[in-house]
């Protein structure tokens, strides 16, 4: 096995980069290596600051505290390509120095002298990829330790019998429920009798709950998912553990119509294709996601006047329209927008807003200008909803795409978004299938730069609607 898995990895990995961030910022902190940085072009203004012997160790530790903070997602023992080391190391690395540099924008007694930083990163922009390169996992065609992971033990029992991967033990829940998830079952699969020696050959290794801490207790490569319910948060919740970890994950081939698979394996297991977002990632598009909702009811505020007066002179009616969507792993919740049709009168099945003849004379105009979408701004700022993602589609809806595409349930993985790939290529439910390609191709290249670059196309299509209506009248 590689000696660089587990907590070996995270032991070297992050021990390392400590050593090597305290080591850049004492030669940083040298008055040759200042004046040699004030020869570049553009840094020539920067003055020379020798900290002293108490300065430099406080300066040591909040730098060391800010960039441990931002390598957090490399202290985890992924493989991973080298390009890919070095891009992920660098991206990391330059988050650090904008969290210092607005330290130092604030001018704290414990911040890094503007010379100093940029010094420290130009030297850590080359040892710490290096470093990461050096320690990294390489990915392994095979894996040497696997373990099953699930809460189905008739597919659990099933998969042991026939993988040929070494299997060490078996991870499950206290408590599974059924199918319908109204009540917990009496078959749990927790590592009892209830599991009727189905998996006595193997060991009971512990609760889903303590996944993060069995994966590096054991040293697993692979872990093997099998559980009742494919498209909820438990099954991509262990995915998303699995890569943190560097785990690979396979899953069985009857699940790969709701789960992101590279297509690849061996026999009925194939690997799962998951890039979840790193908590920092997270952290930003949730910042993004919330001041773009809230600047957004600001600067609207007079519109949505407007709009409720238009809505109530035109016929009277409900100012919203309340509906149930499909949210992330399949969960639901109701989302509103302005109402454009006659009352009770929605219908499930996709129709192109040009055949409805349901819709008001106000509700046409304000789909046109996509007006209509203000209200779920709330949904954003509620967190049932992003800005940028697959879009929310109304669960009775959701029935009819099922039955036409299998693979519907992969849009699940992410969060729904006001706007997203598919919107931007005027794509609706209308064409299901070529919805479904934009849509997996968003969740699997996501960014918080493609996402910006989404909403800036929305931004324009909008403005271009509105220009287009305006000049109409």
């Amino acid at each position: 096995m590689d000696p660089n898995t587990g907590w070996r990895y995270r032991v070297a990995s992050s021990f390392g980069a400590s050593v090597l961030v305290v080591c850049a910022i004492a030669v940083a902190n040298y008055p040759f290596v200042q004046r040699l940085v004030t020869t570049i072009p553009l840094l020539d203004r920067l003055p020379v600051t020798v900290l002293s012997d108490e300065a430099l160790v406080v300066a040591m530790a909040t730098a060391l505290a800010v960039v441990a903070a931002a390598l957090l997602t490399l202290f985890k023992p992924h493989p991973r390509r080298i390009l890919d080391t070095i891009s992920l190391t660098l991206r990391r690395l330059f988050m650090g120095a904008l969290a210092l540099a607005a330290i130092g924008y604030f001018d704290y007694t414990y911040r890094l002298p503007r010379t100093t930083l940029v010094a420290t990163t130009l030297l850590l922009s080359v040892v710490l990829p290096a470093w990461f390169v050096a320690i990294r996992r390489r990915p392994e065609p095979t894996a040497e330790r696997a373990v099953l992971v699930g809460d189905d033990p008739d597919a659990m029992g099933e998969l042991l019998a026939t993988t040929d991967l070494p299997i060490v033990g078996y991870i499950a829940p206290a408590i599974r429920y059924d199918a319908d998830r109204s009540r917990p079952s009496m078959g749990v699969a927790d590592g009892g009798q209830a599991l009727d020696g189905r998996l006595d050959e193997i060991d009971h290794l512990g609760s889903l709950s303590r996944l993060d801490d069995l994966l590096v207790d054991h040293d697993i490569d692979t872990a093997v998912l099998a559980f009742e319910r494919s498209d909820r948060a438990a099954f991509f919740g262990a995915l998303a553990t699995c890569y943190n970890h560097g785990v690979t994950a396979k899953v069985h081939r009857k699940h790969a119509d709701s789960v992101l698979t590279s297509g690849t394996g061996v026999g009925e297991l194939i690997d799962t294709e998951l890039v979840p977002w790193d908590w920092q990632d997270r952290v930003i598009k949730r910042g993004f996601d919330i001041a773009f909702a809230l600047a957004g009811l600001v600067a609207l505020s007079p519109v949505i006047i407007a709009i409720a007066a238009a809505i109530k002179l035109d016929d009277g009616g409900p100012l919203f329209y309340g509906q149930e969507r499909t949210a992330e792993f399949g969960e639901t919740f109701r989302v509103y927008k302005f109402r454009s049709m006659i009352p009770h009168s929605e219908d499930s099945t996709p129709i192109d807003d040009r055949d409805n003849t349901q819709i008001t004379r106000v509700g046409r105009l304000l789909r046109r200008t996509h007006l209509d979408e203000i209200p779920q701004l709330g949904s954003i700022l509620s967190g049932n909803m992003s800005v940028v993602g697959p879009r929310a589609v109304w669960v009775d809806e959701e029935e009819h795409l099922e039955e036409e595409i299998s693979t519907w349930r992969k849009r699940w993985f992410v969060k729904p978004g006001l706007t997203g790939l598919a919107q931007v290529h005027d794509v609706s439910s209308t064409r299901p299938h070529k919805k479904l390609q934009y849509d997996v191709k968003y969740i699997n290249e996501q960014s918080f730069w493609f996402d910006l670059q989404i909403v800036v196309r929305q931004v324009w299509l909008v403005l271009s609607d509105l220009v287009e209506t305006v000049a109409a009248r």
